[in-house]
């Protein structure tokens, strides 16, 4: 049975106000459908819920600032519809961006801090091992539960909102350290020949989620100076492809010494051996583009782009000269431009034509100036999503390829 403390009881008694009442009802009602015997205090949230999908999101958080409630821990926000630092940019309905922007200003009413990004653990304050945190978005839930070693059940709208307005959360899912055992052992038999590594990260992550589902995978013989950003790229994919929250990385992520601490000296229920060939037909399946085919745009940043991956970048525009013959994207966040601006990058970017974006993301909103023809990236993410979501096709190719292909205005693959 669920025990509550003298304040859950109080915010439910709305002895905290009528918004606090409501989300701490939320909050109740979902640990209840867990089972679980308690709910944690928690140090963080990360919120999905200012992307805009309707009417029904916008009242949602209209009436907790109606009511005067605020966030009671430090809360980031996931992307919004909109670039506010670069409004031109939208090209879709008037309407929907007048609603878009009431939704990410109501949250800041609530007291979250403007992030608008899907990579809140680039910012300076990111949580640490064991912490116990309410974040939503798969990639932000996969990074934290994985690379940073926090712990976070998958939490989305809503559910997200009400455990920042309480904070508060079940104990159950991947707060509790049993339930973040390893399940399913993924031995890599070959990776460390591949050379695109960007892609094959992502690639793997692909891999792993469509095997493993909600299960927790473990993976063997990555790379010793795997990076976090390939990291960011793996787990992307791979809450993309499957619904996994967590993996660990043998030797790399902090609860993965071992496979044995892994695993937490359990058995697996099962072990997988992954070859480069098998990489190779992810990389092919989400390819539709082939070699000379034009060009409309390259879209990278998905998840958002850190500062080592816009040094990468700068290096592969610098074997170029001019601008690209396509248009070229770059979502990232304002912490991350921030940091451009204060080191004189950013403004060295939009010299050589690439357009940073901002607080949203172009797979989800119409910023691109096509949305048909042939886009190309090295995101599994947008690979996987874009299609569906706004319409183009996908080459899928390494930054390097991507950067190549930009300047020719045609796909180029290196082999």
């Amino acid at each position: 049975m669920l025990q509550l403390n003298e304040r859950d009881n109080a915010m439910l008694n709305g002895e905290l106000g009528e918004g606090a009442a409501r989300a701490m009802r939320i909050v109740k009602r979902t640990a209840e459908v867990m089972v679980a015997n308690q709910l944690i205090d928690i140090t963080s949230a990360h919120i999905d819920g200012c992307l805009y999908h309707g009417q029904a999101s916008l009242d949602f958080v209209e009436f907790f600032v109606g009511t005067g409630a605020r966030v009671a821990v430090p809360t980031t926000l996931n992307v919004g519809s909109l670039d506010l630092i670069h409004p031109e940019l939208y090209h879709g309905d008037p309407s929907i961006q007048r609603d878009a922007q009431r939704l990410m200003d109501a949250h800041l009413l609530l007291g979250c801090e403007p992030t608008f990004t899907c990579a809140p653990y680039q910012a300076k304050n990111r949580p640490g091992k064991g912490q116990q945190i309410a974040w939503a978005e798969s990639n932000a839930i996969v990074f934290a539960n994985s690379v940073l070693g926090a712990r976070t059940s998958r939490y989305g709208d809503f559910l997200d909102l009400a455990a920042a307005i309480t904070g508060r959360a079940p104990y159950a899912g991947l707060h509790v350290e049993a339930n973040r055992a390893g399940q399913i052992v993924f031995e890599l038999t070959d990776f460390r020949r591949v050379t695109s590594r960007d892609i094959y990260f992502a690639a793997l992550g692909l891999f792993v989620g469509k095997v493993a589902g909600a299960f927790v995978p473990v993976i063997v013989g990555l790379p010793e100076d795997t990076t976090e950003d390939e990291l960011k790229a793996l787990g992307a994919a791979a809450a993309s492809s499957g619904s996994v929250a967590l993996f660990h990385a043998v030797g790399i992520t902090p609860e993965a010494p071992t496979l044995e601490a892994a695993l937490q000296n359990r058995a697996p229920l099962k072990s997988v051996s992954v070859s480069f060939s098998d990489l190779d037909e992810i990389r092919k399946a989400l390819n539709g583009g082939r070699e000379g085919d034009d060009l409309v745009a390259v879209s990278l940043g998905t998840p958002h782009f850190s500062l080592a991956e816009f040094h990468q970048l700068g290096h592969l525009l610098d074997r170029h000269e001019g601008r690209p013959k396509t248009d070229f994207y770059v979502n990232t966040s304002r912490f991350i431009l921030w940091e451009l601006n204060e080191i004189g990058l950013a403004s060295k970017f939009e010299e050589r034509g690439i357009q940073i974006v901002v607080d949203t993301c172009t797979y989800i909103t119409p910023v691109m100036k096509k949305l048909t023809g042939l886009v190309m990236t090295n995101s599994g993410k947008w690979a996987s999503y874009a299609p569906a979501n706004i319409g183009v096709s996908v080459a899928y190719g390494s930054m390097s390829e991507c950067v190549q292909s930009a300047f020719k205005g045609k796909v180029i693959f290196h082999g």
